[in-house]
């Protein structure tokens, strides 16, 4: 999902526009799987239950459905890492939505990180970091991270004029 065009500044596009990586929800599927076996198992075998037991026990399933699938199913969903030529942004919520933006000629040091389940799935954690009071911007499971490090850190370095005013227009061709 790219950030919409009334939310970008003059001048800026969209370079690399990202979702957590679907590991995120592969434990609430595989708990889906298992709660419907369950489900099946108790309506197919023939255990001599009264049918209201076996309506109880499909709704408290249901539920367990409902609370344990679908919050980290519309957390993945509504969550995006958005790169643009001026800027990192999150954002993420499902009622509530909120976000965080790091302009590129703010940012010092981008790092990242691949536990052995993050190398299995091709994902990782990356940190961006600003130099100021704030922890730097965690972005949690990104595909292919280090793809996506290397090309922050080509934005970045392309927007790096040699001095530390704080200040590039974002349009103007760089010195390097």
């Amino acid at each position: 999902m790219a950030m919409r065009e009334e939310h970008l500044a003059d001048g800026e596009t969209v370079v690399m526009s990202l979702r957590t990586h679907p590991k995120a929800v592969l434990r609430p599927v595989f708990l889906l799987v298992l709660l419907v076996a369950v489900v099946v198992a108790v309506w197919n075998v023939p255990l001599g239950l009264p049918a209201m037991l076996l309506w109880f026990v499909t709704a408290v399933v249901v539920v367990l459905l409902l609370a344990a699938v679908l919050p980290p199913y519309l957390r993945w969903l509504t969550t995006t890492y958005v790169i643009t030529n001026q800027r990192v942004a999150l954002r993420t919520g499902v009622l509530t939505q909120s976000g965080r933006d790091i302009p590129l000629y703010r940012i010092n040091n981008v790092t990242f990180e691949k536990q052995l389940s993050d190398r299995f799935f091709g994902c990782g954690t990356l940190v961006v970091s600003d130099g100021t009071d704030q922890p730097g911007m965690v972005l949690h499971d990104v595909p292919d991270v280090e793809r996506v490090q290397r090309r922050l850190q080509e934005l970045v370095h392309r927007g790096d004029d040699g001095s530390d005013n704080g200040e590039f227009p974002p349009n103007e061709p760089r010195r390097i």
